[in-house]
C-alpha cells in the first residue's frame, strides 16, 4: 500500500509570484545548487504563459535506513522528478512524477501540485503517493522516502521564501 505525502506551504507572496519562482529555470538551477546533491541537474525545462514542464535530477541521502536495506542501495538515492503545470484563471495546478534512478528496487511517487491565492499570500500543496516494490521492507522504505521527500519540500520552501524575499518588492 503506498505511503501518502500531503505537504502544504503557506507563502506571504501572491500565487503569481510563488508559481513564477517554482517554474523559473534560474530559480530551479539555484535551488538544485543548494539542495540537489552532486548529481543535481535540470534534465529538461519548458515554460510559457500557459504552464510549464520540467524534469530535475537530485539526490536524497539514505542515512537513517536500517543497514539491512542500506546494504543493497547506493550511497544516496538519485531521483528524477518531472513536474507539469497548467495555469488557469484562479489557480496553477499540475502533476508530479518521481522515479528513483539506479536503485535495484522499483520505487516511484506521483501526485498533484497546486498553487493558489490564500489569505494575504498563497499556498503551495503537494499530494503524492510513494510506492516501493520490495517484499517485507517495502513499507519501511516507503516511509523513509516519504519522510525524506517531506524534509526536501520543507527545505525547498525555505529556499523559495529567501529567493522571493530577495527579488519581489
Amino acid at each position: 500500500m503506498p505511503t501518502q505525502i500531503d505537504y502544504r506551504y503557506t507563502s506571504a507572496f501572491p500565487a503569481d509570484a510563488l508559481y513564477g519562482a517554482l517554474v523559473d529555470e534560474e530559480f530551479l538551477r539555484a535551488r538544485l545548487g543548494e539542495l540537489g546533491g552532486r548529481e543535481a541537474a535540470i534534465v529538461s525545462h519548458r515554460s510559457d504563459p500557459n504552464g510549464a514542464r520540467f524534469t530535475l535530477r537530485h539526490e536524497l541521502e539514505i542515512d537513517g535506513l536500517p543497514s539491512s536495506i542500506r546494504s543493497f542501495l547506493p550511497g544516496q538515492l538519485t531521483l528524477e522528478r518531472t513536474e507539469v503545470w497548467v495555469v488557469g484563471p484562479d489557480a496553477r495546478t499540475g502533476t508530479v512524477d518521481v522515479k528513483v534512478i539506479g536503485a535495484p528496487v522499483p520505487a516511484k511517487a506521483g501526485g498533484r501540485l497546486a498553487v493558489a491565492d490564500a489569505g494575504g499570500g498563497s499556498e503551495y500543496r503537494v499530494v503524492a503517493d510513494v510506492s516501493v516494490s520490495l517484499p517485507l521492507f517495502g513499507g519501511k522504505v516507503e516511509e523513509f522516502v516519504a519522510g525524506k521527500v517531506r524534509e526536501l519540500l520543507a527545505l525547498e520552501s525555505q529556499f523559495t521564501d529567501r529567493w522571493l524575499e530577495q527579488r519581489v518588492v
